[in-house]
């Protein structure tokens, strides 16, 4: 995948993380249809995003990463829609476990895509790292009985950031002149 095109798809990926926070934020509570759906959605951005990403990208390592993510988020998507019926404990276990594993192939596509090219991938590293981390959280918050969901928007804010300044570097990179080796 080129440069420009990641670029465009962080920065859309970036900004509609951001917006689902803010939607999310104010309709979360109680879990209802509104909520339930906007549950389903999140995971779905990231399966529409898999699925872009993938129609550009060669046979290999990354390609098989992009699908299993693709797929993953797919599943999440159902996951969480199940899980809402079950309430704030069922919801935070699901979104965990989706948040452990889709963080964890995140990290392992961010190490593929280090090059230069690519603006060496350190802010989607660090949102992988913590997506990882947050979902481990998640679990041990969703066995309390101090659970809300009111982390979840912080999450999709946090990661829509991370995405938005992946995509800056990107553009930063482009615009930057190329020095020439001898």
């Amino acid at each position: 995948m080129n440069a420009s095109s990641l670029l465009k798809l962080y920065l859309g990926r970036g900004v509609l993380a951001v917006a689902w926070a803010a939607a999310f934020a104010v309709a979360h509570d109680p879990i209802d249809a509104l909520a339930i759906t906007l549950l389903v959605v999140y995971p779905l951005i990231d399966a529409v995003s898999s699925l872009i990403e993938l129609r550009a990208l060669p046979d290999g390592s990354e390609r098989r990463l992009t699908l299993f993510n693709g797929v993953l988020s797919t599943l999440a998507a159902v996951g969480v829609g199940l899980a809402g019926a079950g309430g704030v404990a069922a919801v935070l276990h699901v979104f965990g476990a989706w948040a452990v594993v889709s963080g964890a192939a995140q990290v392992l596509v961010g190490l593929r895509r280090r090059g230069p090219e690519l603006g060496r991938q350190w802010p989607m590293l660090i949102a992988g790292g913590l997506s990882f981390l947050v979902g481990v959280f998640y679990n041990i918050q969703a066995a309390g009985d101090d659970a809300s969901l009111d982390v979840l928007s912080v999450y999709a804010t946090g990661g829509g950031v991370f995405f938005i300044i992946q995509a800056g570097l990107l553009a930063w990179r482009a615009r930057r002149p190329r020095t020439q080796t001898v």
